[in-house]
């Protein structure tokens, strides 16, 4: 029986325990941001005439591949801030 006023994990393994729940975290919340981009980044490419390629199933397969591509290199920029409030969001809920 744990004695009062004593934590039931040591100090280290607490702390280690919890980074790897940050880490984890941080993965899914840039994982999310990956996703919600290409979905929005294939939309916008829907509105734009790309030449030679524009209709057919070979240009609806390229333009998913492109979006994908286009929307995780945004993601890996960090500039839109959407992995952070995510992240931020479920490190509140962590309990």
């Amino acid at each position: 029986m744990e004695g009062i006023g004593k934590p039931a994990l040591p100090p280290a393994a607490a702390t280690a325990g919890g980074a790897k729940r940050d880490a984890e975290i941080k993965k899914v919340a840039q994982e999310f941001e990956a996703v919600f981009l290409t979905q929005t980044v294939d939309q916008m490419m829907k509105t734009v005439k790309l030449g030679d390629m524009d209709g057919g199933h070979a240009e609806a397969t390229w333009r998913s591949f492109l979006a994908r591509e286009m929307a995780q290199q945004i993601a890996d920029s960090g500039t839109t801030g959407i992995a952070q409030r995510i992240e931020t969001m479920l490190k509140a809920y962590k309990g």
